[in-house]
């Protein structure tokens, strides 16, 4: 199912306990490192690198593939992507293989194809949003730059 709400990305969030980010970087100065970092510090995620050129990003152990992660652990709830529009078709099929149950693609990661081919398999799909902004979106964190979080309420909701 394509999430495209506040509330079924929130949702999403909420459940979530397992991230595996496929095109994590060890550069601080590259997205990919931010929102790990972000996501591995601020969020009660447990959050897994998963690229083939390092071991390891700030002593958490990075994963070749993602059937390397899933047989060391068990299938991630979400994978987040960050890797090229035309490369994303493959790390769907692993996602899907991999036994993960949704795919969140970052930021200008679109691809008709795979996001057709994680919904015909029943993932969970979040397309061209960033997990760290939504995440601190519907914590609060956000809140001073004028973004609606679509929340009416004054207590931050533990995610």
């Amino acid at each position: 199912m394509i999430l495209s709400t506040p509330g079924q990305i929130r949702d999403l969030l909420a459940r979530l306990h397992t991230v595996a980010m496929v095109g994590a970087s060890s550069n601080s100065l590259r997205p990919s490192y931010t929102v790990f970092s972000y996501l591995r510090t601020q969020t009660p995620y447990d959050v897994a690198p998963i690229n083939p050129t390092l071991t390891e990003i700030d002593g958490i152990a990075a994963y070749p593939t993602l059937a390397a992660y899933a047989k060391q652990h068990r299938a991630p709830d979400v994978v987040d992507v960050f890797r090229k529009p035309s490369e994303v078709v493959g790390v769907v099929s692993d996602a899907i293989a991999a036994g993960a149950k949704a795919i969140w693609f970052q930021y200008g990661v679109i691809n008709d194809e795979a996001i057709a081919l994680a919904d015909q398999a029943g993932l969970d799909v979040v397309v061209d949003r960033c997990m760290k902004v939504e995440h601190a979106r519907f914590r609060g964190g956000l809140s001073t730059s004028g973004l609606n979080s679509g929340l009416i309420t004054s207590r931050r909701p533990i995610i």
